[in-house]
């Protein structure tokens, strides 16, 4: 089964709500900037149902190129991770 593209998803949430397709394009892209900037000010984004946002510290360790076998230290950095909400793992699992 195929994924659903971008614009096959504008389209369907333009047909579920009766909005026009520009205004559903208009409302994702504004929620993801919103998400974007919470997530970078306050470490935490939470769309409720769906999940949340959170910015994460993840420490320094030791790796291995796997091209040559030498170990190599890979310093610590922040990422941003998505933990799905409980009632999304009931609904979908």
């Amino acid at each position: 089964m195929a994924k659903m593209t971008k614009s096959q998803l504008m389209t369907a949430l333009s047909e579920k709500t009766e909005l026009s397709k520009k205004d559903v394009v208009n409302l994702m892209d504004e929620l993801a900037a919103l998400a974007y900037s919470e997530v970078k000010k306050n470490g935490e984004f939470v769309v409720p149902g769906f999940g949340k946002m959170v910015k994460a510290r993840r420490a320094a360790r030791m790796g291995v190129n796997p091209a040559t076998g030498e170990k190599i230290k890979i310093a610590a950095k922040t990422v941003v991770k998505f933990r799905l909400a409980k009632a999304a793992k009931d609904a979908v699992l």
